[in-house]
Protein backbone atom coordinates (compact mmCIF):
# COMPACT_ATOMS: atom_id res chain seq x y z
CA UNK A 1 0.00 0.00 0.00
CA UNK A 2 3.03 2.32 1.06
CA UNK A 3 4.47 2.06 -2.45
CA UNK A 4 0.79 2.81 -4.69
CA UNK A 5 0.76 5.75 -2.17
CA UNK A 6 4.39 7.10 -3.14
CA UNK A 7 3.72 6.45 -6.69
CA UNK A 8 0.30 8.44 -6.26
CA UNK A 9 2.07 10.82 -4.94
CA UNK A 10 4.70 11.89 -7.68
CA UNK A 11 2.27 12.06 -9.78
CA UNK A 12 2.02 9.05 -11.62
CA UNK A 13 -1.58 8.74 -12.48
CA UNK A 14 -0.87 7.62 -15.91
CA UNK A 15 0.24 4.21 -15.30
CA UNK A 16 2.23 4.08 -18.72
CA UNK A 17 6.30 4.10 -17.70
CA UNK A 18 6.95 3.11 -21.09
CA UNK A 19 5.93 6.43 -23.01
CA UNK A 20 7.68 8.30 -20.04
CA UNK A 21 10.76 6.79 -20.35
CA UNK A 22 10.79 8.03 -24.19
CA UNK A 23 9.69 10.96 -23.50
CA UNK A 24 12.31 12.10 -20.50
CA UNK A 25 15.15 10.23 -22.07
CA UNK A 26 14.76 12.11 -25.30
CA UNK A 27 14.69 15.11 -23.44
CA UNK A 28 17.42 14.56 -21.26
CA UNK A 29 19.15 13.37 -24.47
CA UNK A 30 18.31 17.02 -26.43
CA UNK A 31 19.12 19.10 -23.73
CA UNK A 32 22.44 17.47 -22.67
CA UNK A 33 23.78 17.54 -25.81
CA UNK A 34 24.03 20.99 -26.45
CA UNK A 35 26.57 21.39 -23.43
CA UNK A 36 29.64 20.50 -25.95
CA UNK A 37 28.00 20.21 -28.93
CA UNK A 38 29.19 23.76 -30.95
CA UNK A 39 32.89 22.87 -29.40
CA UNK A 40 33.69 21.44 -32.60
CA UNK A 41 31.72 24.31 -34.77
CA UNK A 42 33.51 26.91 -32.97
CA UNK A 43 36.16 27.58 -35.62
CA UNK A 44 33.67 28.35 -38.28
CA UNK A 45 31.03 30.14 -36.14
CA UNK A 46 34.18 32.55 -35.19
CA UNK A 47 35.16 33.08 -39.66
CA UNK A 48 31.48 33.06 -40.34
CA UNK A 49 30.53 35.66 -37.79
CA UNK A 50 33.12 37.29 -38.15
CA UNK A 51 34.05 37.55 -34.35
CA UNK A 52 36.92 36.74 -32.04
CA UNK A 53 38.10 33.91 -29.85
CA UNK A 54 36.58 36.11 -26.73
CA UNK A 55 33.44 36.00 -28.70
CA UNK A 56 32.82 32.22 -29.41
CA UNK A 57 34.12 31.53 -26.29
CA UNK A 58 30.55 33.14 -24.70
CA UNK A 59 28.77 30.63 -27.65
CA UNK A 60 30.17 27.92 -24.62
CA UNK A 61 29.78 29.80 -21.47
CA UNK A 62 26.24 31.50 -21.86
CA UNK A 63 24.53 27.69 -21.94
CA UNK A 64 26.55 26.78 -19.13
CA UNK A 65 26.40 29.81 -16.81
CA UNK A 66 22.45 29.86 -17.28
CA UNK A 67 22.55 25.73 -16.97
CA UNK A 68 24.27 25.62 -13.76
CA UNK A 69 23.01 28.70 -12.01
CA UNK A 70 19.16 27.96 -12.80
CA UNK A 71 19.09 24.11 -12.30
CA UNK A 72 17.89 24.36 -8.57
CA UNK A 73 16.02 27.25 -8.82
CA UNK A 74 14.13 25.85 -11.70
CA UNK A 75 13.18 22.84 -9.61
CA UNK A 76 11.97 24.71 -6.64
CA UNK A 77 9.56 26.69 -8.89
CA UNK A 78 8.32 23.05 -10.95
CA UNK A 79 7.32 21.65 -7.64
CA UNK A 80 5.63 24.85 -6.77
CA UNK A 81 3.53 25.28 -9.88
CA UNK A 82 3.27 21.64 -11.58
CA UNK A 83 6.43 19.85 -13.15
CA UNK A 84 4.95 18.92 -16.45
CA UNK A 85 3.96 22.91 -16.71
CA UNK A 86 7.43 23.54 -16.03
CA UNK A 87 8.54 20.84 -18.25
CA UNK A 88 6.52 21.87 -20.99
CA UNK A 89 7.57 24.98 -20.36
CA UNK A 90 11.14 24.37 -20.41
CA UNK A 91 10.85 22.44 -24.13
CA UNK A 92 8.97 26.19 -25.34
CA UNK A 93 12.10 28.06 -24.55
CA UNK A 94 14.47 25.46 -25.35
CA UNK A 95 12.88 25.05 -29.13
CA UNK A 96 12.79 28.51 -29.40
CA UNK A 97 15.60 29.48 -28.36
CA UNK A 98 17.20 26.68 -31.12
CA UNK A 99 15.53 28.72 -33.50
CA UNK A 100 17.08 32.40 -32.35
CA UNK A 101 20.38 30.35 -32.03
CA UNK A 102 20.52 28.40 -36.04
CA UNK A 103 19.05 32.02 -37.73
CA UNK A 104 21.60 34.33 -35.50
CA UNK A 105 23.00 37.18 -37.69
CA UNK A 106 25.38 38.29 -35.31
CA UNK A 107 27.82 36.56 -32.55
CA UNK A 108 25.42 38.70 -30.06
CA UNK A 109 22.18 37.25 -30.76
CA UNK A 110 23.81 33.73 -31.11
CA UNK A 111 25.04 34.27 -27.50
CA UNK A 112 21.68 35.75 -25.94
CA UNK A 113 19.62 32.80 -27.62
CA UNK A 114 22.58 29.95 -25.76
CA UNK A 115 21.63 31.97 -22.81
CA UNK A 116 18.18 31.56 -23.00
CA UNK A 117 18.75 27.71 -24.34
CA UNK A 118 20.34 27.20 -20.78
CA UNK A 119 17.58 28.37 -19.16
CA UNK A 120 15.57 25.98 -20.73
CA UNK A 121 17.97 23.27 -20.56
CA UNK A 122 18.01 24.07 -16.96
CA UNK A 123 13.93 23.33 -16.42
CA UNK A 124 14.12 20.56 -18.04
CA UNK A 125 16.79 18.09 -17.32
CA UNK A 126 15.97 18.00 -13.78
CA UNK A 127 12.50 17.42 -14.05
CA UNK A 128 13.22 14.06 -16.23
CA UNK A 129 14.92 12.81 -13.80
CA UNK A 130 11.67 13.27 -11.01
CA UNK A 131 8.90 12.58 -13.56
CA UNK A 132 11.07 9.58 -14.71
CA UNK A 133 11.19 8.21 -11.36
CA UNK A 134 8.19 8.36 -10.50
CA UNK A 135 6.87 6.42 -13.35
CA UNK A 136 8.67 3.30 -12.10
CA UNK A 137 8.26 0.99 -8.88
CA UNK A 138 11.43 1.04 -6.88
CA UNK A 139 12.75 -2.37 -7.49
CA UNK A 140 12.59 -1.75 -11.14
CA UNK A 141 13.74 2.21 -11.00
CA UNK A 142 17.84 1.43 -10.97
CA UNK A 143 17.69 -0.27 -14.44
CA UNK A 144 15.33 2.55 -15.74
CA UNK A 145 17.20 5.41 -14.33
CA UNK A 146 20.17 3.56 -15.53
CA UNK A 147 18.90 3.64 -18.88
CA UNK A 148 18.22 7.28 -18.63
CA UNK A 149 21.92 7.91 -17.41
CA UNK A 150 23.20 6.05 -20.45
CA UNK A 151 21.49 8.32 -22.82
CA UNK A 152 22.15 11.55 -20.97
CA UNK A 153 25.82 10.79 -20.15
CA UNK A 154 26.25 9.83 -23.99
CA UNK A 155 25.13 12.50 -25.39
CA UNK A 156 27.28 15.09 -23.10
CA UNK A 157 30.19 13.05 -24.09
CA UNK A 158 29.41 12.83 -27.85
CA UNK A 159 28.34 16.39 -28.12
CA UNK A 160 31.95 17.45 -29.76
CA UNK A 161 31.05 14.33 -32.44
CA UNK A 162 27.59 15.28 -33.32
CA UNK A 163 28.53 19.21 -33.74
CA UNK A 164 31.73 18.23 -35.86
CA UNK A 165 29.58 15.55 -38.24
CA UNK A 166 27.06 18.03 -38.65
CA UNK A 167 29.43 21.21 -38.88
CA UNK A 168 31.22 19.08 -41.82
CA UNK A 169 28.12 17.70 -43.40
CA UNK A 170 26.16 20.86 -43.22
CA UNK A 171 26.17 24.13 -41.83
CA UNK A 172 26.94 24.62 -38.05
CA UNK A 173 23.33 26.09 -38.19
CA UNK A 174 22.05 22.96 -38.27
CA UNK A 175 23.39 21.74 -34.91
CA UNK A 176 20.37 24.39 -33.92
CA UNK A 177 18.07 23.59 -36.19
CA UNK A 178 17.65 20.07 -35.31
CA UNK A 179 16.61 21.03 -32.15
CA UNK A 180 13.21 22.45 -33.54
CA UNK A 181 11.31 19.22 -34.57
CA UNK A 182 12.66 17.10 -31.81
CA UNK A 183 11.41 19.83 -29.31
CA UNK A 184 8.24 20.05 -31.04
CA UNK A 185 7.23 16.50 -31.17
CA UNK A 186 8.28 16.22 -27.32
CA UNK A 187 6.07 19.24 -26.56
CA UNK A 188 3.19 17.48 -28.01
CA UNK A 189 3.86 14.11 -26.55
CA UNK A 190 4.45 15.41 -23.29
CA UNK A 191 1.17 17.14 -22.76
CA UNK A 192 -0.69 13.78 -23.70
CA UNK A 193 1.36 11.78 -22.00
CA UNK A 194 2.65 12.92 -18.31
CA UNK A 195 0.49 13.41 -15.40
CA UNK A 196 1.16 16.80 -13.42
CA UNK A 197 2.21 16.95 -10.01
CA UNK A 198 3.45 18.92 -7.27
CA UNK A 199 5.90 19.24 -4.73
CA UNK A 200 5.01 19.31 -0.96
CA UNK A 201 5.33 22.89 -0.22
CA UNK A 202 2.00 25.54 -1.46
CA UNK A 203 4.93 28.57 -0.54
CA UNK A 204 7.60 29.67 -2.98
CA UNK A 205 11.45 30.36 -1.38
CA UNK A 206 11.83 33.85 -2.91
CA UNK A 207 14.77 34.75 -0.85
CA UNK A 208 16.03 31.70 -0.81
CA UNK A 209 15.54 31.92 -4.64
CA UNK A 210 17.33 34.92 -5.55
CA UNK A 211 19.77 34.12 -2.84
CA UNK A 212 21.04 31.04 -4.33
CA UNK A 213 20.52 32.20 -8.65
CA UNK A 214 22.73 35.48 -7.64
CA UNK A 215 25.21 33.40 -5.95
CA UNK A 216 25.65 30.76 -7.80
CA UNK A 217 25.90 33.46 -10.97
CA UNK A 218 28.28 35.16 -9.63
CA UNK A 219 30.76 32.21 -8.43
CA UNK A 220 30.24 30.72 -11.92
CA UNK A 221 30.92 33.67 -13.47
CA UNK A 222 34.30 34.09 -11.75
CA UNK A 223 35.12 30.57 -12.41
CA UNK A 224 34.45 31.43 -16.55
CA UNK A 225 36.48 34.32 -16.39
CA UNK A 226 39.30 33.52 -14.34
CA UNK A 227 41.10 32.23 -17.21
CA UNK A 228 40.98 35.23 -19.40
CA UNK A 229 40.96 37.85 -17.00
CA UNK A 230 42.92 36.58 -13.85
CA UNK A 231 41.87 35.08 -10.75
CA UNK A 232 43.07 37.73 -9.43
CA UNK A 233 41.48 40.82 -11.06
CA UNK A 234 38.72 43.16 -9.77
CA UNK A 235 35.89 41.95 -11.57
CA UNK A 236 36.62 38.23 -11.40
CA UNK A 237 37.89 38.21 -7.50
CA UNK A 238 34.82 40.62 -6.81
CA UNK A 239 32.17 38.42 -8.73
CA UNK A 240 33.26 34.96 -6.71
CA UNK A 241 33.69 36.91 -3.57
CA UNK A 242 30.03 38.25 -3.78
CA UNK A 243 28.57 35.32 -4.96
CA UNK A 244 30.76 33.36 -2.21
CA UNK A 245 28.89 35.35 0.69
CA UNK A 246 25.45 35.17 -1.45
CA UNK A 247 25.47 31.25 -1.01
CA UNK A 248 26.24 31.76 2.85
CA UNK A 249 23.36 34.21 3.06
CA UNK A 250 21.29 31.34 1.15
CA UNK A 251 22.54 28.70 3.76
CA UNK A 252 21.93 30.65 6.55
CA UNK A 253 18.46 31.85 5.15
CA UNK A 254 17.71 27.93 4.72
CA UNK A 255 17.78 27.02 8.12
CA UNK A 256 14.75 28.87 9.44
CA UNK A 257 12.77 29.43 6.38
CA UNK A 258 9.43 28.34 6.69
CA UNK A 259 9.55 26.19 3.37
CA UNK A 260 13.11 26.38 2.02
CA UNK A 261 13.70 25.85 -1.17
CA UNK A 262 16.66 23.24 -0.57
CA UNK A 263 16.22 21.54 2.74
CA UNK A 264 19.34 20.79 4.14
CA UNK A 265 18.36 17.62 6.05
CA UNK A 266 18.99 16.27 2.81
CA UNK A 267 22.95 16.75 3.42
CA UNK A 268 22.56 14.95 7.12
CA UNK A 269 22.20 11.30 4.86
CA UNK A 270 25.83 10.60 4.17
CA UNK A 271 24.67 8.77 0.94
CA UNK A 272 23.23 12.25 -0.29
CA UNK A 273 25.76 13.67 0.62
CA UNK A 274 28.65 11.60 -0.75
CA UNK A 275 27.14 11.61 -3.95
CA UNK A 276 26.94 14.90 -4.67
CA UNK A 277 30.70 15.11 -3.59
CA UNK A 278 31.66 12.08 -6.23
CA UNK A 279 29.07 13.74 -8.80
CA UNK A 280 31.34 17.39 -8.65
CA UNK A 281 35.03 15.43 -9.34
CA UNK A 282 33.92 12.84 -12.28
CA UNK A 283 32.09 15.64 -14.13
CA UNK A 284 35.44 17.61 -13.33
CA UNK A 285 37.58 15.56 -14.81
CA UNK A 286 35.07 13.77 -17.41
CA UNK A 287 34.57 17.66 -18.83
CA UNK A 288 37.91 18.66 -18.60
CA UNK A 289 39.23 15.70 -20.34
CA UNK A 290 36.61 15.25 -23.25
CA UNK A 291 37.07 19.13 -23.58
CA UNK A 292 40.82 18.81 -24.00
CA UNK A 293 41.13 15.54 -25.60
CA UNK A 294 38.72 16.56 -28.67
CA UNK A 295 41.18 19.08 -29.49
CA UNK A 296 44.31 17.02 -29.44
CA UNK A 297 42.87 14.98 -32.02
CA UNK A 298 42.08 17.55 -34.02
CA UNK A 299 45.42 19.79 -33.38
CA UNK A 300 47.84 17.31 -32.62
CA UNK A 301 46.54 14.12 -34.73
CA UNK A 302 45.29 16.05 -37.41
CA UNK A 303 41.50 14.89 -37.21
CA UNK A 304 39.09 16.91 -38.79
CA UNK A 305 36.15 17.44 -36.99
CA UNK A 306 33.54 14.55 -37.90
CA UNK A 307 37.37 12.32 -37.82
CA UNK A 308 37.86 13.30 -34.30
CA UNK A 309 34.10 12.47 -33.55
CA UNK A 310 34.87 8.79 -34.98
CA UNK A 311 37.82 8.61 -32.99
CA UNK A 312 36.18 9.22 -29.61
CA UNK A 313 33.28 6.50 -30.62
CA UNK A 314 35.41 4.48 -28.53
CA UNK A 315 35.07 6.25 -25.47
CA UNK A 316 31.70 7.59 -26.33
CA UNK A 317 29.39 4.65 -26.96
CA UNK A 318 30.90 2.18 -24.13
CA UNK A 319 28.53 4.97 -22.54
CA UNK A 320 25.54 3.21 -23.86
CA UNK A 321 26.36 -0.34 -22.78
CA UNK A 322 28.05 0.46 -19.07
CA UNK A 323 24.89 2.69 -17.93
CA UNK A 324 21.74 0.15 -18.37
CA UNK A 325 24.66 -2.39 -17.16
CA UNK A 326 25.39 -0.29 -13.79
CA UNK A 327 21.69 0.62 -13.06
CA UNK A 328 20.37 -2.85 -13.33
CA UNK A 329 22.92 -4.26 -11.46
CA UNK A 330 22.42 -1.70 -8.44
CA UNK A 331 18.84 -3.15 -7.99
CA UNK A 332 21.07 -6.41 -6.95
CA UNK A 333 23.98 -5.86 -5.12
CA UNK A 334 23.86 -1.97 -4.08
CA UNK A 335 25.36 1.97 -5.88
CA UNK A 336 28.33 1.75 -4.12
CA UNK A 337 30.74 -1.17 -5.48
CA UNK A 338 29.30 -0.12 -9.45
CA UNK A 339 30.91 3.45 -8.55
CA UNK A 340 33.75 2.39 -7.03
CA UNK A 341 34.74 1.04 -10.05
CA UNK A 342 33.10 3.16 -12.52
CA UNK A 343 34.97 5.76 -11.27
CA UNK A 344 37.94 3.08 -10.75
CA UNK A 345 37.45 3.06 -14.28
CA UNK A 346 37.70 6.73 -14.83
CA UNK A 347 40.59 7.34 -13.05
CA UNK A 348 42.91 4.27 -15.33
CA UNK A 349 41.71 5.75 -17.86
CA UNK A 350 42.67 9.27 -17.86
CA UNK A 351 45.93 8.10 -16.13
CA UNK A 352 46.39 6.13 -19.04
CA UNK A 353 46.18 9.26 -21.17
CA UNK A 354 48.42 11.31 -18.71
CA UNK A 355 51.15 8.60 -19.61
CA UNK A 356 50.39 8.43 -23.17
CA UNK A 357 49.88 11.61 -25.40
CA UNK A 358 52.71 13.22 -26.66
CA UNK A 359 53.26 14.71 -30.17
CA UNK A 360 53.62 11.35 -32.26
CA UNK A 361 51.23 9.22 -29.94
CA UNK A 362 49.15 7.10 -31.99
CA UNK A 363 45.57 7.34 -31.88
CA UNK A 364 45.94 3.10 -31.41
CA UNK A 365 47.80 3.49 -28.41
CA UNK A 366 45.14 5.98 -26.70
CA UNK A 367 42.29 3.23 -27.86
CA UNK A 368 42.34 1.67 -24.21
CA UNK A 369 41.99 4.47 -22.50
CA UNK A 370 39.55 6.05 -24.17
CA UNK A 371 37.31 2.01 -23.35
CA UNK A 372 38.49 2.64 -19.72
CA UNK A 373 36.79 5.90 -19.60
CA UNK A 374 34.02 4.87 -21.76
CA UNK A 375 32.96 1.81 -19.58
CA UNK A 376 33.61 4.08 -15.96
CA UNK A 377 31.34 7.16 -17.18
CA UNK A 378 28.48 4.78 -17.87
CA UNK A 379 28.89 2.81 -14.72
CA UNK A 380 28.87 6.37 -13.04
CA UNK A 381 25.98 7.34 -14.57
CA UNK A 382 24.21 3.93 -14.19
CA UNK A 383 23.19 3.63 -10.89
CA UNK A 384 23.88 7.76 -9.14
CA UNK A 385 19.93 9.00 -10.39
CA UNK A 386 18.87 5.79 -8.23
CA UNK A 387 21.00 6.75 -5.42
CA UNK A 388 20.42 10.40 -5.73
CA UNK A 389 16.34 10.17 -5.47
CA UNK A 390 16.59 6.77 -3.06
CA UNK A 391 18.24 8.88 -0.56
CA UNK A 392 15.59 11.46 -0.55
CA UNK A 393 11.73 11.38 0.69
CA UNK A 394 9.27 10.88 -2.59
CA UNK A 395 8.34 14.83 -1.48
CA UNK A 396 11.74 15.84 -2.19
CA UNK A 397 12.84 14.18 -5.22
CA UNK A 398 12.14 16.92 -7.27
CA UNK A 399 14.89 19.38 -5.36
CA UNK A 400 17.06 16.48 -4.89
CA UNK A 401 17.62 16.03 -8.49
CA UNK A 402 18.29 20.37 -9.37
CA UNK A 403 20.85 19.74 -6.32
CA UNK A 404 22.84 16.69 -7.86
CA UNK A 405 22.52 18.25 -11.42
CA UNK A 406 23.39 21.78 -10.35
CA UNK A 407 26.96 20.41 -8.57
CA UNK A 408 27.20 18.15 -11.77
CA UNK A 409 27.33 21.71 -13.58
CA UNK A 410 29.14 23.67 -11.45
CA UNK A 411 31.61 20.54 -11.56
CA UNK A 412 31.46 21.08 -15.30
CA UNK A 413 32.36 24.43 -15.25
CA UNK A 414 35.30 23.95 -13.07
CA UNK A 415 36.50 21.35 -14.98
CA UNK A 416 37.02 23.14 -18.22
CA UNK A 417 38.43 26.12 -16.71
CA UNK A 418 40.62 24.61 -14.45
CA UNK A 419 42.37 22.08 -16.60
CA UNK A 420 42.12 24.81 -19.50
CA UNK A 421 44.21 27.11 -17.36
CA UNK A 422 46.53 24.62 -16.69
CA UNK A 423 46.99 23.69 -20.04
CA UNK A 424 47.27 27.17 -20.82
CA UNK A 425 50.18 27.94 -18.32
CA UNK A 426 52.32 24.74 -19.89
CA UNK A 427 51.49 24.36 -23.73
CA UNK A 428 49.58 26.58 -26.45
CA UNK A 429 47.94 25.63 -29.27
CA UNK A 430 50.28 26.87 -32.00
CA UNK A 431 52.30 23.52 -32.53
CA UNK A 432 51.61 19.49 -31.85
CA UNK A 433 54.48 19.33 -29.52
CA UNK A 434 53.15 22.55 -27.19
CA UNK A 435 49.38 20.99 -27.46
CA UNK A 436 51.02 18.03 -25.92
CA UNK A 437 52.95 20.03 -22.95
CA UNK A 438 49.82 21.40 -21.68
CA UNK A 439 47.67 18.63 -22.37
CA UNK A 440 49.80 16.04 -20.13
CA UNK A 441 49.53 18.15 -16.65
CA UNK A 442 46.04 19.24 -17.60
CA UNK A 443 45.02 15.40 -17.29
CA UNK A 444 47.18 14.72 -14.33
CA UNK A 445 45.00 17.07 -12.05
CA UNK A 446 41.89 15.32 -14.01
CA UNK A 447 43.32 12.05 -12.84
CA UNK A 448 43.81 13.15 -9.10
CA UNK A 449 40.13 14.69 -8.73
CA UNK A 450 38.48 11.63 -10.15
CA UNK A 451 40.95 9.60 -7.77
CA UNK A 452 38.88 11.92 -4.94
CA UNK A 453 35.93 10.36 -6.48
CA UNK A 454 36.93 6.89 -5.66
CA UNK A 455 37.27 7.54 -1.69
CA UNK A 456 34.27 9.66 -1.91
CA UNK A 457 32.57 6.73 -3.34
CA UNK A 458 34.17 3.99 -0.97
CA UNK A 459 32.31 5.96 2.02
CA UNK A 460 28.60 5.27 0.85
CA UNK A 461 26.72 3.39 3.09
CA UNK A 462 26.74 -0.35 1.51
CA UNK A 463 23.16 -1.38 0.97
CA UNK A 464 21.11 -3.82 -1.85
CA UNK A 465 17.95 -3.75 -3.18
CA UNK A 466 15.03 -1.39 -4.56
CA UNK A 467 16.89 1.52 -2.46
CA UNK A 468 20.51 0.76 -2.87
CA UNK A 469 23.05 2.80 -0.82
CA UNK A 470 21.22 4.31 1.50
CA UNK A 471 17.29 4.63 0.84
CA UNK A 472 15.49 6.15 3.17
CA UNK A 473 12.39 4.45 5.00
CA UNK A 474 9.48 3.66 2.43
CA UNK A 475 6.99 5.48 4.92
CA UNK A 476 8.95 8.57 4.40
CA UNK A 477 9.24 8.10 0.59
CA UNK A 478 5.54 8.17 0.62
CA UNK A 479 5.41 11.37 2.23
CA UNK A 480 2.12 13.15 0.75
CA UNK A 481 2.28 15.50 -2.44
CA UNK A 482 0.04 17.42 -3.67
CA UNK A 483 -1.45 16.13 -7.31
CA UNK A 484 -3.39 16.55 -10.25
CA UNK A 485 -4.60 14.31 -12.90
Amino acid sequence: MADNTAATATGDTTGRPGPTMVITSIAAFMVSLDQLVVTTALPTIREKLHTDIQGVEWVVNAYTLTFAVLLLTAAAVADRFGRRRLFCGGLVLFTAASALAAAAPSIGVLVAARAVQGLGAAIVLPLTLTILSAAFPPEKRGAALGAWGAIAGLAVASGPVVGGFITESASWQWIFWINVPIGVVLLLFARAGLAESHGPHSRLDLPGTAAFSLGMLGVVFAIVRGQDEGWTSAGVLGSGIGGLVLLAVFLLWQRSAPAPMLPLRMFRSRTFSAVNALSLFMFFGMFGSVFLVTQYLQTVQGSSPMGAGVKMLCWTGMVLFAAPLGGGLSDRIGGRPILVAGLGFQTIGLLWLALTVQADTSYAALVPAFVCNGIGMGLYFGPTGNIVMGSVSRAEEGIASGANNAIREVGAVLGVAVLTSVFAAQGSVDTPQHYADGLGPALWLGVAVVALGVVTAALLPAHRGAHAAGAVPAVDRAAPERTAA
